[in-house]
């Protein structure tokens, strides 16, 4: 009999029928919520080798503890971000567990820019009144009016791949870019190197940010020398400050840390005092992490004009509350509100290709562990996180 794997959601049935192909027992939660934690823990306790998971599961020391003491090889986790894993505990029983780092950096920079566009141009509401039956007529500027991104100034917090690839977007809008890597990231552990870091944007190490700022100067300057570009914009490494003072557009890609956890933790990053620094037009947007913002003084902020507006995709608790300061009415003009859909797209989601989607680069940190890939060496796999605890 071949290995059994317990999946906490349908991550995709191309994907999971890699491993039915092998022969493998693949069991799938069979609802649209997830399973509750003494669910996961009973299918651990029949033998399960490997449990798929998503951010949506409480991956604990129970359930390493109980996975330990009953087989369980290997964690997968279905997204590129694992605040949800107890990487101490799974260091301590050695389980291995996986991400899905690098399918999803275009498809997150693109709905980030998205995000500038929908929020700067109004775009939700102008749609509202055509669907509502508000809109009477056309007028200058009746009932509202969105600011332009073209020209405007960029500021890029956290300089990891999906910041990069943002950045490069931006320069097709002749965007001027403030580029900040504080080093806002979490350690990778012990003796780990690049590969083991905790998130797909981990953070571009600091030699290579000059490299990076001066390829896209020069797209910069070649797009102004052959005319399609009537201004010559810029790039600039910068400080979180000179960002927050300067920026027209606030853009958030860093890894979720807290005390303790890095020299910057970022959790609530982005309070009422960094808030205050922003330009009263200027829109911040967090596709990052939630809890990178503090939700309180962001509705106080818009409240109170410190900045024209936000978009958020994440948030400290998800699904977002109902009694969030958010979802005030008052907002809804200068808030656009999504529902941690940044990865929304059909092939980064659900494509059974490693090289391609977050279903086949998950499924396959399973058949890396379960078969030896690699060596059979965890610290070789490329999807591992918790590489350390194999030394």
């Amino acid at each position: 009999m071949g290995f059994r794997v317990y999946a906490t959601c349908d991550i995709g049935g191309e994907a999971l029928d890699r491993l039915r192909e092998r022969g493998w027992q693949v069991e799938v939660h069979d609802r649209l919520e997830p399973p509750p934690k003494g669910v996961i823990l009973e299918k651990l306790r029949s033998g399960v080798d490997a449990l798929i998971t998503t951010l949506r599961d409480p991956i604990d020391a129970e359930v390493f503890a109980t996975g330990a003491a009953h087989g369980l090889k290997v964690v997968a986790q279905d997204a590129v971000g694992f605040d949800n894993v107890d990487r101490g505990a799974a260091n301590a029983h050695r389980i291995p567990f996986t991400h899905t780092p690098d399918v999803l950096t275009d498809a997150t920079a693109e709905f980030a820019f998205f995000l500038i566009g929908a929020v700067a141009r109004k775009l939700w509401p102008s749609e509202q009144a055509v669907r509502e039956g508000t809109w009477s007529t056309w007028h200058p500027h009746q009932p509202w009016l969105g600011d332009e991104v073209t020209g405007k100034t960029l500021a890029v917090v956290g300089l990891g791949r999906i910041g990069r690839a943002l950045v490069a977007r931006a320069t097709g809008f002749d965007m001027d870019v403030l580029a900040c890597d504080n080093g806002f990231r979490r350690p990778a552990g012990p003796g780990v190197g690049p590969m083991g870091a905790p998130s797909d944007d981990s953070g571009l190490l600091r030699p290579q940010a000059p490299t990076f700022v001066e390829r896209i100067q020069g797209v910069m300057d070649a797009r102004h020398a052959a005319g399609l570009s009537a201004r010559r914009a810029t790039i600039e490494i910068a400080d979180l400050d000179t960002c927050l003072r300067r920026a027209d557009f606030v853009s958030l890609h860093v890894n979720l840390t807290r005390p303790g956890q890095s020299d910057q933790p970022t959790l609530h990053l982005i309070d009422e005092a960094r808030l205050r620094q922003m330009k009263p037009t200027a829109y911040l947007v967090n596709t990052a992490r939630g809890p990178v913002v503090d939700e309180v003084a962001l509705a106080k902020a818009l409240h109170e004009g410190w900045i024209a507006g936000a978009a958020l995709d994440v948030y400290e608790r998800e699904p977002l509350p109902r009694d969030s300061p958010l979802l005030d009415p008052r907002l809804a003009l200068k808030l656009r509100l999504f529902n941690h859909a940044a990865s929304a797209a059909r092939a980064t989601r659900l494509s059974p290709d490693p090289d391609v989607g977050m279903a086949g680069r998950c499924v396959q940190g399973v058949i890396d562990v379960l078969e030896g890939r690699h060596g059979g060496d965890p610290r070789r796999m490329p999807f591992v996180v918790n590489k350390e605890a194999f030394r």
